[in-house]
């Protein structure tokens, strides 16, 4: 081609990094024979391109491609041999329709707009990026690059619409958290095959760099084998789990990825728009520091690995095909420019952030000293279920400590760094579009938990059965009524005395019928005025467990409300110094924004004094379905006012939220019915199938269920049990169709478990919440007009026996934005 329309990039990318523009058509391609450095074009059969190829970064009027090419004799993620002879690949791309081409290395149709050939680079592992100027915009266009004889299989990307377009539609899919080590990529087979979109958006967690965690020990599909790092470290001692340390490790881990023929058939269609998060580097991420439990700096702080992040970064520019600025030969590890902005015509601006790499420490350090033991918090405590008095109070000293010193009091609690959060609110405040979408790995919404409220209704709970049960043991033995019984069990259980409590009652039974009475005459027996309220209303009760209920918490939740971990209902218990902790504010994760609140409450202001509407932050990272407002404070009355909208997508096969704390409920004692209930479901033919049922969700603010909705709810668990057992997919849904009317008639479901759910909900966390399912893979499609976003929540089924579904979306979930208000309805 025309070597002034080639363009090459200097220093350690020298040939590498390419560009070209695109022209109405070239004459004499085909007798090409060297490259534009005279270095001579790949021959013969013996070349492989075993991560296939890839697109990204579309704008109106180019695009990054992508792919890697070795010898075939070499092996699909084995490094690139240096030190043999260089040679060029050919890259060709046609605005023909070559659709029925897709999957396959049929040579493409059409007359070629760019011909170029490109150097392969052992240095680079062999991957190719090149940047396609010159195009139309809003334009469909195909690619394929060619090794001697060999062709790679044909690619497809979409430019985006001219920045001045009227645009009635968009179409796009975000995705996050695909582990290899766990589960399945169903999503991925279901995107290629039945989406139909513009491009997509990856928020990151695009790799692992752990191998044989806790987390990904769980079952997982036959065709994803254990993952080996070339040089990786233990986490521990010499053997077991072990973390990606060099370039090496992170290179294996996206060529191990991107061998899957599932990811290559999404990368083959559709342009992707990435940004990474944590996992790309390692585990909850700050700067170049990891965080992982027992590996510290020797004064017990968190480790810095330049080196390791380096390498880090550069794996992913290399196998990222994300038009961004990378400077290998730059010292330090912000070497790197990540964040970048997108235009898809008047409709929508998307802004993509980088929340890893300038982010600071998180603000309770893990080497924080636990005053109850004299040890180290770890990530309990300072990441995850943080005390929100404690994370204030530390908040506002570092802020205090940075404006004192004379720099950015923001940036040393903030996660976006000084230069980008600036950027961010340019982007924003200037942006014309309609909508302005924010691609943010971590989410913004609060989710704190009201701990007192949290331990007081779960004592009150298990209270219940025991009440019930004392009440009609003194039908049984004394031939009392319920009303008489009723009173004396509340009364007894207020701390009167047992013949006071007898008194009482029978004094409150012989008085008028109205409470203001019966109470009079329940205080002249001798009772206080709380034992005497309660003994009232427990005595205008019909029933035994309505009774019951009414002590518990006309009574009990109240007592341990008011007197925390003194409450002789928490020491009745004992474990009252397992609970003692809980009876406080907490933030459940403070890796994500609300561990970074100053900040998240300074872009809203932002957004909220300058009028910026119609913003949507599209988010990953928390392995969940999530859907709420972020407000401009949530620490005001009534939780702030609402700026902004959230969307938050599962993970595609990462496991869930839930599961983590499933896992971790059995050291919660009591407490662990805030997160799961234990049920086991008769099934004719395999007897029982055990499900740990959600109630984490209504923990955190999850609508008060119905029998219908958490049937529903049971209906995915109990078809992913059933797999497990055995039970083939074609079986499946027959099966649960048979089950659920049983167990809609259980008490132990329609009852105990409604019951406890109902009361979780009516906790009132986090209000702003309007959707959460924090047990589920899945990915998430949104269609954009002028006048709404529609965000589809697409959870998938449950690994099989080892593959994946065949029918793999399980539900899927409706929320929608409408154009001028912070606010989203879900259907």
């Amino acid at each position: 081609m025309d070597r002034r329309q080639f363009l090459k990039f200097g220093g350690a990318l020298s040939g590498f990094l390419t560009v070209s523009v695109a022209t109405a058509g070239l004459a004499g391609c085909a007798s090409l024979m060297h490259g534009d450095d005279g270095v001579p074009l790949a021959a013969g059969s013996d070349w492989a391109f075993p991560q296939s190829v890839a697109s990204g970064d579309p704008r109106p009027d180019s695009a990054m491609l992508w792919t890697r090419v070795v010898p075939a004799s070499l092996g699909p993620v084995a490094p690139a041999s240096a030190g043999v002879a260089p040679v060029a690949v050919r890259l060709l791309v046609v605005a023909t329709d070559n659709t029925a081409a897709l999957g396959s290395n049929t040579a493409l149709a059409g007359t070629p707009i760019v011909d170029s050939s490109l150097p392969l680079k052992a240095e680079f592992d062999n991957t190719v990026r090149h940047k396609v100027t010159g195009l139309q915009a809003g334009q469909v266009y195909f690619y394929q690059f060619i090794a001697g004889d060999v062709r790679s299989n044909v690619g497809r990307f979409k430019t985006a619409p001219a920045a001045t377009a009227d645009v009635s539609q968009l179409q796009f899919a975000y995705l996050t958290c695909q582990d290899w080590s766990v589960n399945h990529w169903g999503a991925l087979a279901h995107i290629a095959d039945q989406e139909q979109l513009d491009f997509i958006v990856h928020l990151g967690d695009y790799i692992y760099e752990t191998v044989g965690e806790a987390f990904q020990s769980g079952a997982v599909e036959g065709r994803h084998d254990q993952l080996k790092f070339p040089d990786g470290t233990f986490m521990h001692g010499q053997s077991g789990a072990q973390y990606a340390t060099t370039v090496a490790d992170y290179r294996y881990l996206y060529k191990k990825y991107r061998s899957d023929k599932r990811l290559q058939a999404v990368h083959e269609r559709f342009a992707f728009i990435a940004i990474w998060d944590d996992h790309e580097f390692t585990d909850d991420a700050w700067q170049d520091a990891s965080t992982y439990e027992g590996i510290t700096a020797p004064d017990g702080s968190d480790l810095h690995q330049p080196n390791r992040r380096r390498g880090a970064s550069q794996a992913w520019f290399e196998y990222m095909p994300a038009d961004i600025m990378f400077d290998a030969d730059a010292s330090g590890f912000q070497n790197i420019r990540i964040y970048r902005d997108f235009q898809f015509g008047k409709l929508m601006q998307l802004v993509m952030t980088d929340e890893r790499l300038y982010r600071a420490d998180h603000i309770i350090p893990e080497a924080t000293l636990n005053p109850a033991t004299g040890k180290p918090l770890g990530a309990i405590g300072s990441r995850y279920l943080v005390s929100q008095p404690v994370f204030d109070s530390l908040e506002a000293k570092k802020m205090a400590a940075a404006s004192k010193a004379g720099t950015d009091p923001l940036a040393a609690v903030g996660m976006l760094g000084t230069s980008q959060r600036e950027w961010w609110k340019s982007k924003m405040l200037a942006s014309s579009a309609t909508w302005k979408l924010w691609g943010n790995e971590v989410s913004l919404l609060r989710m704190g938990l009201n701990g007192s409220e949290m331990v007081a209704t779960l004592l009150a709970l298990s209270a219940m059965g025991k009440l019930a049960q004392s009440i009609t043991n003194i039908l049984q033995s004394d031939g009392h009524s319920v009303p008489l019984a009723s009173a004396i069990v509340a009364a007894s259980t207020a701390g009167a005395a047992a013949s006071l409590a007898q008194a009482a009652a029978k004094a409150i039974a012989g008085a008028a019928g109205n409470a203001d009475a019966q109470h009079a005459a329940a205080v002249g027996a001798g009772l206080n005025p709380a034992q005497a309220g309660v003994a009232v209303a427990a005595y205008n009760c019909s029933t035994p467990v309505a009774a019951a209920q009414v002590i518990a918490f006309g009574y009990i939740k109240p007592d341990v409300l008011a007197n925390k971990a003194a409450s002789r209902f928490v020491v009745e218990t004992g474990q009252q110094a397992g609970m003692a902790p809980f009876f406080t504010r907490f933030l459940l994760n403070c890796d994500q924004w609300d561990g970074y609140n100053s900040e998240r409450k300074a872009l809203m202001a932002h957004l909220k004094n300058h009028a910026v509407k119609n913003v949507v932050a599209i988010t990953g990272d928390i392995h969940s379905f999530f859907a709420g407002t972020v407000n401009d404070d949530f620490d005001a009355p009534g939780g702030g006012t609402p700026v902004i909208v959230d969307l938050v997508t599962a993970g595609v096969s990462s496991d869930s939220f839930f599961s983590y704390f499933n896992a971790a409920a059995g050291k919660l004692g009591a407490i662990s019915a805030m997160v799961r209930y234990p049920l086991d479901i008769p099934v004719p033919g395999l007897g029982s199938v055990h499900v740990d049922v959600n109630l984490l969700d209504y923990t955190m603010g999850k609508a008060t269920p119905t029998v219908e909705s958490l049937l529903e709810q049971v209906r995915v668990q109990l078809q992913g049990a059933l797999a497990a057992r055995g039970v083939p997919e074609a079986q499946l849904a027959a099966t649960v169709a048979a089950v659920l009317p049983g167990l809609k008639a259980s008490t132990d479901f329609n009852t105990s478990l409604l019951g406890l759910a109902q009361q979780l909900s009516g906790l009132g966390n986090n209000p702003w919440l309007k959707h959460l399912n924090t047990d589920a893979q899945g990915y998430t499609v949104v269609t954009l007009t002028p006048g709404k976003l529609v965000a589809q929540f697409k959870q998938v089924n449950k690994l099989l026996a080892g593959h994946a579904p065949v029918d793999v979306i399980a539900r899927v979930t409706t929320a929608t934005v409408t154009a001028g208000a912070a606010a989203v309805a879900i259907s």
